[in-house]
């Protein structure tokens, strides 16, 4: 994945059948559906690939325990489904992930069995385990750090983890292969019209050399996420927000505050939501919230009362307490959720399911739902084009069809078993030149090697595209991101060709974002 063979395309295709508009889960999924059924595909990313939302998610593949509490049975089983067919389809990123609910009532022991067979029944053969009653003893031995007063026993279900950012990139690699153009940092500027009104391509440009392209195409979907109002109102500039856009917030701490390979579910916060801490990377996952936000951000920073919210809540949960002091990262991604029709909606009310709005000159959007039924967004996405008459009608191959880096059985004690197939040409680089093996950190396992290989076959631009989505370490531990930002900035100048000015901009920048990742520290609690 190489992004100067991809700008050369540009000039080879006189026009599309699909252009997709964000480079998110979703316009990656229907990049990749629409390429493997044989249409001739253009991806378009703003920014880098699942810079958003994307990468900040709670690290799961879930069929949404909640929903079932809330009724929506058919969101549930449509997620369960899709689950199954993720781990399927890229099982060196998904796998299985047990968690723990600890109960400190017996009625809530079986309340929540109950509602979790339930779960269990709906994933018909797509499950990744069967729940069951554990007694008190059990679970302070699965959760050695759990707050024992009280405590009546626990129920363990199993649901899916992954790496969402690595999958993002293993979609943008499978895309390619299959035959589409996928570029990043190219911003849709403009969408385009026939002399009828109806919708007949997009305007873009390369942010890297400046220059402009038109992209002619039959169909344009807008799967830009939480920024589909944007794109929607070039086609129609009156247009009402249907998206609201919600905050969640996560916290990342050292796996001393679970010690285990268990995750903790808590089904019920003091405002009703659901709360995890989630093993990841040899650190624990800690969220999330649900803040309404008045508009999308980029780059999103947490509330003071969102931090305080996790704390306060994990603190029930976990022995000792963690603290403010204890977040090695914190980050923050939103929502796009279904704008309300009235007042006095909260963003837990609002819909999670996705939907498929057709403008009246053709534009397609695709918004809403959750990284585990990104492939079924897609492939409904596509359907409708085709049930439109805008494509013609080709069958929909990826409910089982393996993604870029596809590996059974990855050893998951190596960090780099994110690669999949992949991480054997790493090692290749590395016997070609032993220099590449040097850490970037002496705390964390990360090599040059890895570097490199973003920059050559995954499309990383800035020192953020590596330490942020490739490598992830400025979502398991910023400071020392911050740290190593000049050895990666160096590497870049190397296989990028760029000067030193250069280098010094992209540090900068990166510490700009990578400073929102810290979490501060009142003064009076500072060691």
């Amino acid at each position: 994945m190489n992004r100067t063979e991809e700008i050369k395309k540009l000039d080879s295709t006189l026009k599309w059948d699909v252009v997709v508009v964000g480079g998110g889960a979703t316009g990656l999924g229907v990049a990749v559906d629409a390429a493997t059924r044989g249409f001739r595909v253009l991806l378009l990313e703003r920014d880098d690939f699942a810079k958003g939302t994307s990468s900040r998610s709670t690290k799961l593949v879930h069929g949404g325990v909640r929903y079932l509490q809330q009724g929506d049975v058919m969101l549930v089983l449509e997620a369960l489904r899709e689950r199954g067919r993720m781990k399927r389809n890229a099982p060196h990123l998904v796998k299985d992930q047990a968690f723990v609910i600890s109960n400190y009532s017996y009625w809530e022991n079986i309340l929540y069995f109950c509602g979790l067979t339930l779960y269990d029944f709906l994933s018909f053969g797509f499950g990744y385990g069967r729940s069951r009653f554990i007694g008190k003893k059990t679970v302070e031995h699965y959760l050695p750090t759990v707050s024992t007063k009280g405590l009546k026993g626990g129920i363990v279900y199993h649901d899916g983890q992954f790496d969402d950012a690595r999958m993002a990139i293993n979609l943008a690699q499978t895309a390619i292969e299959n035959g589409a153009t996928v570029l990043n940092y190219a911003e849709v500027t403009a969408i385009t019209h026939d002399s009828d009104g109806k919708i007949n391509g997009v305007d873009f440009v390369d942010k890297e050399t400046g220059r402009t392209y038109h992209a002619a195409s039959r169909v344009v979907i807008n799967a830009a996420g939480i920024f589909v109002d944007s794109i929607f109102r070039m086609d129609e500039p009156e247009k009402r927000d249907m998206v609201r856009p919600s905050q969640g917030v996560h916290l990342v701490l050292d796996r001393r505050f679970l010690q285990s390979d268990y995750a903790i579910m808590v089904p019920k916060t003091s405002d009703g939501r659901v709360l995890f801490a989630v093993p990841w990377h040899e650190k624990v996952v800690i969220g999330t919230t649900d803040t309404p936000r008045d508009r999308p951000e980029s780059e999103p920073k947490y509330l003071e009362k969102e931090v305080d919210f996790i704390l306060q809540t994990a603190s029930r949960y976990m022995n000792p307490a963690p603290t403010r002091a204890d977040v090695e990262a914190v980050f923050t991604g939103q929502r796009p959720l279904a704008a309300p029709q009235g007042e006095g909606k909260s963003t837990k009310e609002l819909s999670r399911s996705h939907k498929i709005i057709v403008s009246d000159h053709g534009l397609l959007t695709i918004t809403g739902g959750k990284w585990t039924s990104y492939r079924k967004m897609a492939e409904d996405t596509i359907d409708k084009a085709i049930h439109l008459g805008m494509l013609e009608s080709r069958k929909c191959v990826t409910r089982s069809f393996r993604i870029h880096g596809w590996r059974e059985h990855p050893n998951l004690h190596d960090h780099r078993y994110v690669y999949g197939s992949d991480e054997e040409a790493i090692k290749l680089l590395e016997a070609q030149n032993p220099d590449l093996q040097a850490r970037l950190s002496d705390k964390y396992d990360y090599r040059i090697s890895e570097v490199v290989w973003a920059v050559r076959n995954e499309m990383a631009r800035t020192v953020e595209d590596v330490l942020a989505r490739r490598v992830r370490l400025l979502f398991l531990d910023a400071k020392e991101a911050i740290a190593v930002a000049p050895t990666v900035a160096g590497i870049l100048v190397h296989e990028l060709n760029k000067d030193e000015a250069w280098k010094e901009e992209q540090i900068k920048a990166f510490n700009q974002v990578a400073v929102k990742y810290v979490i501060d520290i009142p003064r009076e609690t500072k060691p």
